[in-house]
């Protein structure tokens, strides 16, 4: 597990335990909460409502969930007898939980990535077709860098080298081979067409043909639809 999703785990962790903590005191409270109490609970609030855009973005079912329970009216008017709105949060905050311990975060954002992919490679597609091969290269390019860099992290193999600066393709590709994420024949393949999108960059256009930027994208197609999807 990477760094970042760690931390994005103790963060969810600690708002169950926190908000089951807020829960079970409000239910106990008599009047109103304010002062302290209120100003807790409102960063709490804040807290799961950042998590959840930022892991879901603002129209996911997780994000209209709490919302719906935001929206109740004179929802800071929390006490013994008015506090199943904040149940209600908590019960979103189990649910981001669940997903994480399930594994299923990992899963949404594969396909998101996959989405975000396809997007950029239709974008190649269109240039190509429109007759400009040599920005299409690079952007076919990129997506199969991207794509790369995705699956060390899902194969928890080395991004970056012992200096601490990202590997390139050529490096990267080596490592995932390495460690069997995929065949040595994909590696090669890899290799040419990372030859193509160097070239292309570094506008070396003559080096290459619009053909083999076609087999090119139809190359990084199926590779993100194999490894990626």
């Amino acid at each position: 597990m990477s760094t970042l999703n760690k931390r994005v785990e103790q963060e969810v962790n600690d708002l169950v335990e926190h908000g089951r903590r807020l829960l079970s005191h409000v239910q106990t409270l008599g009047d109103s909460a304010s002062g302290e109490e209120l100003a807790e609970i409102t960063m709490w609030i804040t807290r799961l409502g950042q998590v959840i855009r930022r892991l879901y973005g603002p129209s996911s079912q997780h994000m209209k969930s709490y919302e719906s329970a935001l929206s109740t009216t004179a929802f800071y008017n929390l006490h013994s007898n008015w506090n199943n709105h904040l149940a209600q949060m908590l019960g979103v905050a189990k649910a981001l939980k669940h997903d994480i311990d399930a594994g299923l975060l990992q899963d949404f954002r594969r396909l998101v990535q996959a989405d975000i992919f396809a997007d950029f490679l239709e974008m190649g597609e269109h240039l190509l077709n429109e007759g400009y091969k040599d920005a299409a290269a690079v952007i076919i390019g990129s997506v199969l860098e991207d794509g790369l860099r995705k699956l060390a992290e899902l194969h928890s193999v080395p991004a970056v080298s012992d200096s601490g600066r990202p590997l390139t393709i050529e490096p990267l590709n080596a490592e995932l081979a390495r460690h069997e994420v995929y065949s040595k024949l994909t590696q090669k393949q890899i290799t040419s067409w990372a030859h193509v999108r160097n070239k292309a960059a570094h506008g070396q256009y003559d080096e290459y043909s619009k053909d083999q930027v076609q087999m090119m994208l139809a190359f990084v197609q199926g590779f993100s639809g194999d490894h990626l999807s």
